[in-house]
């Protein structure tokens, strides 16, 4: 993990911790960390983000509880084999991004309509592109007939 891809919000409703462990399962469950690639050392990530200890040390608990990270002294912490099938609704890391964008969004101006309606875009589908347009052709002749045979 050479890009500090993880922050933490001061403004977020949502405990360091959490903010972190949402951020590193995103980061996992997206490809972006990839097996065996490893992740700061807890003291070395609390730093970073001016943290206590403790708070990192949470987060790599949980992430090692649903499997995503292991830890083995001496090999430091790394991101765990993921398994083929794909990951069941994680409903805490859904509500800790929501919490986030909503902070993020307000902080911005926007108030709970321009929000829904922002969330209501992003969840339409795209515009199906306008039909291809065609030339207008000439009339076509109609067929000759074939003289019947006597």
């Amino acid at each position: 993990m050479h890009d500090p891809a993880v922050r933490v919000d001061t403004t977020s409703q949502a405990p360091p911790y959490e903010q972190i462990r949402a951020q590193l399962a995103a980061l996992i469950r997206t490809g972006r960390l990839t097996e065996g690639e490893r992740l700061p050392t807890v003291r070395q990530l609390a730093t970073d983000l001016g943290l206590a200890p403790g708070t990192v040390a949470r987060a790599y608990r949980e992430l090692e509880s649903a499997k995503l990270i292991r830890t083995r002294r001496g090999a430091g912490t790394r991101v765990a084999a993921l398994p083929p099938e794909p990951y069941p609704h994680d409903a805490d890391q859904l509500n800790t991004l929501a919490r986030d964008f909503t902070s993020t969004a307000r902080a911005l101006g926007a108030d709970t309509e321009d929000i829904l309606t922002a969330v209501r875009d992003a969840l339409s589908p795209p515009p199906l592109p306008p039909p291809p347009t065609t030339e207008r052709m000439a009339p076509r002749r109609p067929r000759r007939q074939s003289k019947p045979q006597t």
